[in-house]
């Protein structure tokens, strides 16, 4: 079942570059550009990924990412997630990026897009790797601060196939991001936003309806509210749901307790996919196998789930249409 969910064609619609960053590479573009860490080895810096709640977690991420510096940085650490998606057969990503991250301390935006964009542009040269970049705004600066952003990217608006909204969820409800949303859309950029993670079903409700979102990345609050879940099956608004970080975050105290395939069982497009997975303890196939071990997830099962994460990336129809081709061949003995 492990070599079957490895060799499953997926794709991932919810992984955050900065999340992705391993300690030995941390280390190594620490040393690269004379950033010092508060660590003395990999195995202490490992040890400091044993956080116990999301703002634990942001902290540590915010921290790790001051060793991103220069577009050829920005570019090793997309090239080193790139590297896992051929592994794992992983046939089209949509990764999401934080500016302001970045910026804040002094980085021009031009590194950042630059090495990243770099990157995917060899993924799909070299591996065939489909791609769409996802522009997040950080969800505890204020909404002038998004504005600004969104100003930055306009040079860059052809390497951007969308914004997204994250960090903390709790205190910051979509609300404060209707005004810049609108213009991004209004820009022809598409539209996600974290939602129903720490928050409430409420705020998946106001992510569609204030920020008119084309996606909600986890969505797992979603099942208190059974209006919600009708609707999110009827509209087919699809979840990209994180399962090792909902149990790493405790939004779920074990994986015997998540909600991913009771969803599924009542119609939603949930997507399986692996948030920030060097912090999280597994990028996207040991997610699958997660649900296998946790959740008793069978092949058509995953097979379904690995379909949603196609029919609801943003590819174009040519290229959905390809990827479900290739879904199809290599899974049709279990239908």
């Amino acid at each position: 079942m492990d070599q079957f969910l490895n060799d499953l064609p997926k794709a991932e619609l919810h992984l955050h570059l900065e999340g992705s960053l391993e300690p030995e590479l941390l280390f190594a573009l620490g040393e690269r550009n004379a950033v010092e860490l508060p660590y003395a080895s990999i195995e202490q810096l490992r040890e400091a990924y044993d956080f116990g709640n999301l703002q634990d977690f942001l902290d540590l991420y915010y921290q790790g990412a001051a060793v991103l510096q220069t577009e050829q940085d920005f570019y090793d650490l997309t090239w080193a997630y790139i590297e896992r998606c051929k592994a794992e057969n992983i046939l089209h990503i949509e990764p999401f990026f934080d500016p302001q991250t970045h910026t804040d301390r002094g980085i021009p935006f031009a590194t950042a897009i630059n090495g990243i964009s770099r990157a995917l542009e060899q993924a799909e040269t070299a591996y065939g790797i489909s791609s769409g970049l996802i522009m997040c705004f950080l969800r505890h600066l204020s909404e002038d601060a998004a504005f600004e952003t969104l100003q930055q990217a306009e040079p860059y608006l052809d390497k951007i196939i969308g914004i997204g909204l994250d960090s903390s969820e709790k205190g910051h409800p979509p609300a404060k991001f209707e005004r810049v949303f609108a213009k991004a859309r209004a820009m022809g950029l598409l539209a996600v936003a974290h939602a129903g993670e720490e928050g409430p079903a409420q705020n998946v409700i106001d992510a569609l309806d204030i920020l008119k979102v084309d996606r909600i990345d986890h969505g797992v609050r979603a099942i208190d509210d059974p209006e919600l879940i009708q609707r999110l099956a009827r509209e087919e608004i699809a979840l990209t749901v994180c399962p090792l970080s909902n149990t790493r975050l405790k939004v779920f105290d074990d994986m015997s307790q998540h909600n991913i395939l009771q969803m599924l069982e009542q119609g939603v497009k949930v997507t399986v996919n692996s948030d920030d997975p060097a912090y999280f303890g597994g990028y996207l196939t040991e997610n699958f196998i997660a649900l296998e071990k946790g959740l008793g997830m069978t092949r058509e099962q995953a097979v379904e789930l690995a379909r949603n994460s196609f029919e609801y990336s943003f590819a174009n129809k040519e290229r959905k249409a390809e990827m479900l081709f290739e879904l199809d061949r290599r899974t049709s003995s279990t239908r």
